[in-house]
């Protein structure tokens, strides 16, 4: 107990030294300071990388039904509806495409139909979400890979015959697509405004299930083609198979299930009840949230829950225990009875910053460096992912100068953050009364990205805490 508290005394003294340091080399304009306690607010906040998602469309586009959707992605421009849908802002345009629309013909790539959905997305304030799948039950595989000499793993006669199953163990199979997602690699990683890619090579869908699922010796190269290809952009690795899922996230990706809310008793065990929450832990992926994202997708829709008396209530929390970060829901209506509780559902999940407290000198000299000092909050469950810019602006009549912290912020956990930052104020900087501001800016424009969960906010996205006097 001693070592314990002779820790904390050292601890508070460093602490001390640091202020009489910070303000005694500034001279006696310094030793007084001031500290403003925002106040904090209950909106929710659409944020980058974070919240519900739209679906094969963008904010402000014609909503689904109630309890169908469409899983092939738009190749064309999609039009505004005539009147805005009840459906939450989104800052994540999700969309998907099967492997025949994106190529048609060997090695001839229809980008332009990604390029096309990047280009709406940013026109309606979002960045895209992507995944190319391979096929579905109803979606064949493209008729010249199946014309290729490729294997197949079923017959036509067989009970799923009227469906092409492939053989995922086939190299022909590994070649084709493993060229599609260098190709996608090559053309797209890293791009700003591409918020993740789903790892997706087996099964329908690409979801990683199938009745012909090879042993994994033959599934990790077609993850290993993704983690190649896609070396900046955050992927997501698929729930189905537990070792393919622990694989996949151990080397870097987040996961996502397309299932989440799922009570049924059959034709399959409750997985929402059986399933999912045990295989988190037997994968080994509780803590994959604490440096990559998680992504859910509900089974059916919220509209095919409340028909079939899911529990809205314990689905919810138990994403939020999951520390998601966004939801497809399929743009499909939210029910209005449970709106209220989506609402405190988009309070949570993802990241929430609210600053509890700032501290700073009531006047600085042009050319010194000015102590400030922040208490945070990230009231979400999951940390920011996205590289952001934690800044403060000085702002006058006469001149303004935007100073750059060195926090990174994707260290925030939920929890308190404390930020002690000494500030270079720079010398060119005309005296005078400033309003100081503070902001987190997208490296990308340098402009606000981020909002927080207090009051203040302005126009133009900063947020106006109080004044500061620059004397020479």
């Amino acid at each position: 107990m001693a070592r314990i508290r002779e820790f904390k005394m050292n601890k508070h003294r460093r602490f001390w030294i640091f202020l009489i340091l910070a303000f005694g080399i500034q001279g006696h304009a310094q030793t007084n300071t001031i500290v403003i306690r925002p106040v904090e607010i209950q909106d929710v906040l659409v944020n980058p990388g974070m919240g519900i998602t739209t679906f094969q469309r963008f904010n402000g586009q014609t909503l689904n039904p109630q309890l169908t959707w469409s899983e092939s992605g738009p190749v064309t421009e999609l039009q505004q509806a005539a009147t805005k849908p009840d459906f939450p802002e989104a800052s994540i345009a999700y969309c998907r495409w099967y492997w025949s629309v994106i190529e048609p013909e060997p090695g001839k790539f229809r980008w332009d139909i990604v390029d096309l959905a990047l280009q709406e997305a940013r026109k309606h304030g979002q960045t895209l979400a992507i995944r190319l799948m391979p096929y579905s039950y109803k979606d064949p595989l493209p008729a010249w890979y199946r014309n290729s000499g490729a294997r197949r793993a079923n017959k036509s006669t067989d009970k799923d015959g009227d469906i092409w199953q492939p053989d995922f163990s086939d190299p022909l199979y590994l070649k084709y697509w493993g060229e599609l997602v260098a190709a996608a690699g090559k053309r797209y990683d890293g791009n700003p405004y591409l918020d993740s890619v789903d790892i997706s090579s087996v099964g329908y869908w690409g979801e990683g299930w199938s009745n012909y699922m090879p042993q994994f010796s033959f599934q990790k190269p077609l993850i290993d083609i993704w983690i190649d290809a896609f070396q900046y952009t955050h992927l997501l690795m698929n729930f189905d198979e537990p070792q393919a899922l622990a694989y996949g996230t151990e080397h870097g990706a987040g996961w996502r299930l397309d299932c989440l809310g799922d009570m049924r008793s059959k034709p399959f065990s409750p997985e929402m009840l059986d399933i999912y929450p045990q295989q988190v832990v037997r994968a080994g992926i509780q803590n994959v949230w604490q440096r990559s994202p998680i992504s859910l997708e509900t089974c059916d829709t919220p509209s095919g829950w409340e028909r079939d008396g899911f529990d809205v209530s314990y689905i919810l929390a138990q994403a939020l225990r999951w520390h998601i970060s966004s939801l497809n829901v399929k743009s499909s209506p939210i029910p209005p009875e449970w709106r209220s509780l989506f609402e405190n559902f988009e309070k949570k999940m993802g990241y929430r910053f609210v600053l509890r407290r700032l501290e700073y000198p009531s006047a600085v000299r042009a050319g010194t460096m000015m102590p400030v000092h922040m208490w945070w909050l990230n009231a979400g469950v999951a940390p920011i992912y996205g590289k952001y810019w934690l800044a403060v602006e000085l702002r006058s009549a006469n001149g303004k100068t935007i100073i750059r912290t060195p926090e990174d912020i994707r260290k925030w956990l939920p929890g308190d953050a404390v930020v002690d930052d000494l500030l270079y104020v720079p010398e060119s900087l005309v005296p005078g009364i400033y309003r100081l501001r503070i902001a987190m800016l997208d490296p990308r424009t340098e402009q606000p990205a981020i909002r927080f969960g207090i009051d203040g906010r302005q126009v133009d996205g900063w947020y106006d805490m109080g004044s500061l006097t620059v004397e020479k």
